[in-house]
Order: C-alpha cells, then structure tokens, then sequence
C-alpha cells in the first residue's frame, strides 16, 4: 500500500478531497476525525471513519479521534430537516464515556500513532465575546449561507437557528485549534461533512497562512436510502450488543445482496485488493453458497464483538437456518446456547404458572413481534408458515411442558427467516 490515496479511491473510500493532498500524504501527516456523542453507541456507519484511520495508521500518519463533549451540545445540522432536540449534560457526559469504551476496543490508543481528544476541554475556555471577534468575523453571511446544510434548511422553509448556523464555526475551530496544538493538516469525515470540513481549512488558512486538507467518504446507507447515523430515525444496526444483538449483526452482514457484499469487503475489510479481487471470483463462481457474505461477516463481527461472540453466533445460525439433523441438535442444546439464543432473538417470558395449564398456540403468537392480532396469526397457521422448535405446526394447539427444549425454552418461527422464543420461569 504505497499510495494511500489510490488505496481509499480503490476501495471506494473517497468521495472528496481538497487538491494537493496527495503530495501532503507522501509526508507523514496528523489527520483527525471526530464523533459527536449524540448517541450512547456508535454504528455500521461509524467503522468507516475508523478503518480508514488504522489504513492511514498502516503507512506512519498519526491520527487524532476527537470526541465532540462541546459540539454535542449544539448537534450537527448537516442532512437534517428540523433541528435536533438538545441533549443534557448528563447524556452527553454518559455518551461520551459509552463511546470511548467502544473505540478503545476497536483502536489501539496506547499507540504513539494515535491519540483520544474531547473538544470540550478547549470550547470550555472560549468568551462568546473572543469567539465573535476572533473566529466569526473571518467568515461572511453569504459564505455561511452558501453551505448545503444552511441551504437545504432555508429553501425547505424548516429555517434554522444560530444555535446550529454556529456550528460549522465551531467545528472549524476545532481543527485550527489542532492544526496548532499538534500540527494536524488533514481532516477526514463523511460526505456531509464536507461544508465543515473546507470551513476550518478556511479559518486555518486565513488565521495562519497554511495550507490545510480534507478529504471526505461515501455515506452508507440503509436499504431504504437512509444513512447510518446515531440520531437517525427507524431502525439501525449499532455497535453495542444491547441495541443491536451480536447474531442481528453477523445476520445483517449475511443478508447483504450480491451486488452491495462486493462494495463492502473493500471498505469493509483490511484484505489485500489481490486478496479481495480473488475472494470476489470464488463468489461469483457459486454466489447461492453467500461466500463473500459469510467472509465479511466474520471479519467484522469479530472485529466488533470478539472470537468467541463470533463462534456463539455461527452456532445460533446453524441452529435456526441448519436443516440436517436440526430436531435432535436442539433437544441437545445446553442451557448456556439456549439463553444465548434468547438473548439474540426477539423474546419474552411467561411464568410456570401461567403455562403449567397449557396455553394456546396463537395467544402467544398474538403476544409475539411477529403479529398484531390473533386473526393475522391465524391466517399465518393456515398457510402452513408457523413451526414450534423446527416442526412445521398445522393447528392451533395447546403448547404444554413436553414442547420445552431444556425444559424452559420454546422456538417459534415464521417463515424462512423470522424467528421468536419464549423462557418459561
């Protein structure tokens, strides 16, 4: 990897880049990239950033992670419609801890290569008066309305306050303020980010003389064409096993189409491009087998999660997917997989005593995630779609203590994929 350029361009990692930085990189460089703590975890969109950091790691740069203390406040109004609710000291303080744990496993922090910073401890010093004079009066109305986030906002007619017009002012800041404590050129961040990005270039530039660079990624987006993001609304797939279960994750990755699993092993993973390039042919040769989708998956979930998370989910899928031998498999699972399922599947609990007399079939479907009424589970059981511990269920039938596996765990599924238990205790 000689060119850490054409490496991110390669591997689809570029979405921006301002000119010269190519020439900057072929020194070793500080670069950062930072985190607003708008959220208690990071997610699939926040690896993106970090991999690219270890990338430029690999090849001697330094790199800063800057956790947003200060910023959170104010909540970045890039790509969105209305402005965010602000959140309290005491969120913010409790995010911020829940991320840091979260990028100390996923970066080295004891490397020389790398330091953890919060802006809070420098925007906590800053009068509004030395702020107003000293960065607001280098920047005019007209550049400020000319960024998109400003934009979007005003043509919408959703308008925006100073609180979030001051922002991209902030986040400008911070990088001079790097730019000068530790000589730090390079910001990177994602597509959005690219109007606060060229903002502190800007400031840099006209506070100092120097030159400075950004350089901007693609956006991953959902299926439904909506970014990854903390404060995103509908569902997300997150980094802390308490909001998305480590099986959802590895199941997340298994379930990306053929198309998108060759997009993701490039920005994904840390494999060679020739490594990549030949695990994409051994894909293409039997696509059905999801080769690329069960490589990927097993990087990123140990990545995330750990080896050992990693083989108890792989068990769990054999289980729930696994078509040889599956009824005498769960009969003699023991009681540490069985919790290990119910704690990554949608579940629930019922007492002994309310299920020592029997209970019927579609009043737990009813009570289920997978339906909204007892008529909609009924249809379900007539189009022979309902199983109970991997055995297809024709009837609506009173469940008792012989249909426990491990003697308090009852499986249900519907369809191919849906899957639901139930603990007794």
């Amino acid at each position: 990897m000689q060119n850490i350029i054409d490496e991110l361009s390669w591997r689809g990692l570029i979405q921006n880049k301002v000119p010269g930085v190519e020439k900057q990189l072929q020194k070793h460089t500080t670069i950062y990239i930072g985190f607003d703590p708008t959220s208690d975890s990071l997610h699939l969109g926040s690896l993106l950033p970090i991999i690219i950091l270890i990338l430029f790691q690999k090849l001697g740069h330094k790199s800063i992670v800057l956790i947003g203390g200060a910023t959170g406040f104010i909540g970045d109004p890039s790509e969105k419609k209305d402005q965010r609710i602000f959140l309290s000291i005491e969120t913010l303080q409790k995010n911020t801890e829940s991320i840091k744990k979260q990028l100390s496993k996923l970066l080295d922090f004891y490397s020389e290569k790398i330091e953890l910073l919060n802006n809070f401890n420098w925007i906590k010093k800053i009068s509004l008066l030395d702020f107003i004079r000293n960065v607001g009066k280098h920047f005019t109305i007209n550049y400020m309305m000319s960024k998109d986030s400003v934009k979007n906002r005003i043509y919408n007619n959703n308008g925006m306050s100073f609180t979030e017009f001051s922002y991209s002012l902030i986040q400008g800041y911070d990088f001079l303020y790097l730019n000068q404590e530790k000589n730090c050129l390079l910001q990177i961040g994602g597509s959005d980010q690219w109007g606060n990005i060229t903002t502190g270039i800007e400031l840099i530039r006209k506070k100092t003389g120097k030159k400075a660079y950004g350089i901007t990624f693609p956006l991953v987006t959902k299926a439904d064409g909506i970014k990854f993001g903390k404060s995103e609304k509908g569902e997300n797939i997150w980094l802390d096993r308490k909001r998305t279960t480590p099986y959802k994750f590895y199941q997340f990755w298994m379930n990306v189409s053929d198309k998108e699993i060759e997009k993701f092993i490039k920005i994904y993973t840390f494999f060679s491009r020739k490594k990549i390039d030949s695990l994409i042919l051994t894909h293409r040769e039997n696509p059905e087998k999801r080769f690329l989708q069960k490589k990927v998956a097993e990087e990123i979930t140990k990545w995330v999660h750990g080896k050992d998370t990693y083989e108890e989910v792989v068990k769990i899928s054999y289980v729930l997917f696994g078509k040889k031998y599956i009824n005498e498999l769960l009969l003699s699972l023991d009681e540490k997989t069985l919790f290990s399922i119910y704690e990554n599947i949608p579940h629930m609990k019922l007492s002994y005593k309310e299920f020592e007399k029997g209970v019927f079939l579609l009043d737990i479907l009813k009570k289920s995630s997978f339906f909204t009424s007892k008529s909609e589970a009924n249809r379900a059981l007539n189009l022979k779609s309902i199983y109970i511990n991997k055995k297809l269920i024709k009837k609506n039938i009173l469940l008792h203590r012989e249909n426990l596996i491990g003697k308090k765990y009852i499986l249900f599924q519907f369809g191919k994929k849906n899957f639901f238990i139930i603990k007794i205790e």
